[in-house]
């Protein structure tokens, strides 16, 4: 009992949190929503909340050009509900969502874009920062 109590002992690790880097958005048209969901700002047909995995099949990430003005159409498959004579039942759902233009046009040639092809060869086509930027950590990747 004659013990001292120290409010910190000696081999403690105290740690002062660190500020937390926050990650820069690749897409600047994915925002977070009043209620918390990860949406799209451009869908303009579907539900506009995306996933990190389906932001990255968008045409338009895929075309990466200023010069782009479009809006966006997610696909979801429906589920098909399956129910056998035994009383089972099974739900088939393994289609994935996917985005896709629905108008799409460009801004200098005045031409209406239907898929990222329709830029591959394009002479005035410009790089977004965010793009250029993720192409260039690949290829660093690749390379090392």
């Amino acid at each position: 009992m004659g013990g001292t109590i120290t409010p910190f002992p000696g081999n403690a690790n105290i740690r002062t949190p660190q500020p937390r880097a926050m990650p820069e958005s690749v897409c600047q048209n994915r925002q977070v929503s009043a209620d918390g969901r990860i949406v799209c700002r451009k869908v303009a047909k579907g539900d506009a909340e995306v996933s990190p995995a389906l932001c990255a099949t968008c045409p338009a990430a895929r075309i990466g050009c200023d010069h782009l003005r479009f809006t966006l159409r997610k696909h979801e498959p429906v589920p098909i509900i399956v129910r056998y004579a035994g009383g089972r039942t099974e739900v088939w759902d393994d289609g994935e969502p996917a985005m896709c233009f629905t108008h799409a046009a460009c801004t200098l040639c005045r031409q209406a874009i239907d898929g990222p092809t329709a830029c591959a060869g394009c002479t005035l086509r410009t790089t977004l920062p965010a793009v250029a930027a993720i192409g260039q950590s690949q290829r660093a990747i690749a390379s090392a």
